[in-house]
């Protein structure tokens, strides 16, 4: 089960306790579910029952005591637990949270050609967002990432500058702006996207790649340091660390291709903090997006690629090994992050290559 199917799964259960006559509220259009925070348990949580504890005029832990046996009785769910003011903390069966979340992503794989990939919204929202940044290279880069994330997210986004971008930010730093000056309106636009300056460094002599990663991966109140570590492949360069997890992922399937065996999702065990990743991945676009904070994201992937190397040397067969389910189902898995780590950097408008 996906976290998307999860969060239709609670929406169901909010459905049948209203039509029981247990609650009396409005369904809600969607329920949130996310990785169990601090105090939390279990595979997922979902804050459904805060949400809805004041139209049906009740504490938000009655309110879940109310849901919990509707959940309990869904296919694919094994515990739910209430904790602290009201959140439901839902345990997955094994087969059904990894397993369906792999074959999602994987699925996700096929429909990014049109647009969709995983943690992507599949239709618009009808959510109208104008940028409008200084004329700072930094601000024009944030910009653009934040701007490819919203879209990602269903929203229709518009882009400007106060002044004309430099001709090496576009060229260069492959930043997209809309419009540029000021406009004829009876007001001016208001500057909504301004993170601390880069200058005096210059992101352009690192290229695209590392130059977007410079400015991108820390919060918008830390100076960037554009230093020319990002170009150096070796572990302590977070932008290497990422590619190259990225591109291992690459090169296993290509070797599992030549042994003879695919990928074939299925449980695979003590790699839990690679699945936590995986599945937080469509919260964090959102939050990335709400906050128009793209060093969320790019700390995000950094916490995938660091999941997955452990599971990368255990995926082929060795010496006279024969692949079995297992070795299909980790190749599985790290096709699976590794989707994610290409799509995410796509997103920040960094290329993800097949060979480092």
């Amino acid at each position: 089960m996906t976290p998307v199917e999860l969060s239709r799964t609670v929406l169901c259960a909010v459905r049948r306790a209203v039509d029981d006559g247990e609650l009396s509220v409005v369904v809600p259009p969607q329920a949130v579910v996310t990785v169990p925070g601090p105090g939390g348990c279990g595979d997922y949580a979902t804050n459904i029952a805060l949400q809805l504890a004041r139209p049906a005029g009740q504490p938000p832990q009655r309110v879940a005591e109310v849901l919990r046996p509707y959940l309990l009785g869904a296919a694919g769910v094994s515990d739910v637990v209430v904790t602290g003011p009201g959140f439901l903390n839902i345990s997955l069966q094994a087969a059904q949270g990894s397993v369906a979340l792999v074959s999602e992503i994987l699925r996700s794989r096929s429909r990014s050609r049109s647009g969709g990939g995983y943690g992507y919204v599949g239709r618009p929202t009808g959510q109208v967002v104008q940028l409008h940044a200084p004329h700072e290279v930094r601000a024009v880069v944030v910009m653009d990432a934040v701007a490819r994330v919203l879209r990602s997210q269903g929203a229709l986004v518009r882009t400007s500058c106060v002044a004309r971008p430099e001709r090496e930010w576009t060229e260069v730093l492959g930043v997209e702006v809309d419009a540029y000056g000021t406009p004829d309106a009876p007001a001016p636009l208001e500057v909504n996207v301004r993170p601390v300056p880069a200058a005096p460094a210059d992101p352009v002599s690192l290229g695209r790649d590392a130059g977007r990663w410079a400015l991108l991966h820390p919060a918008a109140h830390d100076r960037p340091r554009v230093t020319s570590e990002y170009l150096s492949q070796r572990e302590g360069n977070p932008l290497f660390r990422v590619r190259y997890a990225h591109a291992r992922t690459r090169a296993l399937s290509r070797n599992a291709a030549d042994l003879g065996f695919d990928a074939h999702p299925g449980v695979v065990q003590d790699v839990r903090a690679l699945e936590i990743a995986l599945a937080d991945h469509p919260r964090i676009l959102a939050a990335t997006a709400t906050q128009h904070a793209p060093d969320r994201l790019a700390r995000h992937l950094l916490g995938v690629a660091d999941a997955v190397t452990p599971l990368l040397p255990t995926v082929l067969p060795r010496g006279e090994e024969k692949p079995s389910a297992a070795h299909r189902a980790r190749l599985a898995l790290a096709e699976a992050a590794g989707t994610v780590l290409a799509g995410g950097l796509s997103l920040l408008g960094i290329d993800a290559p097949d060979h480092l």
